[in-house]
């Protein structure tokens, strides 16, 4: 089976998805276009023309299926280039652009949820990697056809799209890693340093943990880039200065033997996000046996059950108390060395690989 990937926005989680498709599906034989994950409102108009324009002749080849993600410009590159809408599609969302919590940084404009929903229109099959993602890209799609002033086509784009499917992005599965018992606590925040990980409420869990005492041991991770939130300055700060907590990491691990070892060393994945689709870098921590320690909302209620999930709330306060209380019980789990790693198996690529492979060869056909 020949398949074209066009990945058009190839970011970090993009990329491991497409690395591990091609490493777990050997059979097919695979053609990549992808763009850097730069300049987005550029990126997301243009990358049909710069295909169109530039790898007209790679497009025009033969495929049996075509792969792209949801930043890709389907409708207008098939327009483009003819032969592309002869080939089955499958479109895979990482994420939507009409979930993205409120803030000055948030993109303006309908236009990246316009080019969302032609996408999705385009394909032959949509596959989200998690339901959250699902249920409000098809939420936030029936909001815009109310918001639109007339030949709105509701009930028509409503029945193209209750097809889409969930099939997550896989995880490789590690050798259990068993932690022994001690005194103090190490927990891991391995995210994005942006406002929709939630760097407000990561630093008002610190303040709770110093409040408390707890002996605990921060890990904090993570892609960085120029714009950083204030408030990482805050916390290393007062990581420093307290006396029960000590900070063992601070800024993002580049060599992935490193990083491996660290969610090895870790007792604790924890997550202070607003905003996330899968949450690989959860799921990758949980998969090397750290205990996750995750908001009650967004998609982690579909992989963890409720031990492992804390109080959501708007105070900031009322989450940090219910947070720092999870991490207190499992630091008690720690010192009995019973701590408990979550169950991920189900999102392996050994169990997903073959699902993917089911839909590629029922859509191609």
């Amino acid at each position: 089976m020949k398949v074209l990937v066009l990945s058009a926005y190839h970011a970090d989680s993009h990329r491991y998805w497409l690395d591990g498709l091609i490493a777990h599906l050997p059979t097919i034989t695979w053609t990549v276009l992808s763009l850097p994950a730069r300049y987005f409102s550029w990126r997301i108009r243009g990358n049909s023309l710069t295909w169109a324009m530039q790898q007209g002749e790679l497009l025009s080849a033969s495929y049996d299926l075509v792969l792209a993600t949801s930043m890709t410009d389907l409708s207008a590159l098939r327009g483009l280039v003819p032969a592309l809408s002869r080939i089955p599609t499958v479109v895979y969302f990482h994420e939507n652009q009409f979930s993205y919590p409120p803030s000055t940084q948030q993109r303006d404009g309908v236009e990246p949820q316009i080019l969302n929903l032609y996408t999705a229109l385009a394909a032959d099959k949509v596959l989200f990697n998690s339901e959250y993602n699902r249920s409000t890209f098809l939420d936030g799609v029936d909001k815009l056809m109310v918001r639109l002033p007339d030949f709105a086509p509701r009930a028509e784009v409503a029945a193209r799209l209750e097809n889409a499917a969930v099939l997550p992005v896989g995880i490789d599965l590690a050798p259990s890693i068993n932690r022994s018992a001690g005194e103090r606590l190490s927990v891991l925040w391995n995210h994005r340093w942006e406002y929709d990980k939630g760097p407000d409420r990561l630093l008002a869990l610190v303040k709770e943990c110093a409040k408390q005492d707890l002996a605990i041991d921060f890990y904090i991770a993570g892609q960085q880039f120029r714009h950083c939130p204030s408030e990482f300055a805050e916390i290393e700060a007062l990581i420093l200065a307290i006396d029960s907590l000590s900070l063992c990491q601070w800024g993002y691990v580049s060599k992935p033997l490193d990083y491996s070892a660290m969610l090895s060393s870790c007792d604790v994945v924890l997550s202070t996000a607003i905003h996330d689709f899968q949450g690989l870098s959860v799921l990758q921590a949980a998969a090397m046996g750290c205990v996750p320690v995750l908001p009650n909302r967004l998609c982690y209620p579909e992989w963890f059950g409720q031990n492992y999930l804390y109080q959501a709330s708007d105070n900031l306060s009322v989450e940090a108390a219910a947070c720092a209380m999870q991490l207190k019980t499992v630091l008690a789990q720690k010192r009995l060395g019973q701590l408990s790693p979550a169950d991920v198996s189900m999102l392996s690529w050994d169990v997903l690989a073959p699902q993917y492979l089911i839909i590629f060869q029922s859509v191609g056909n």
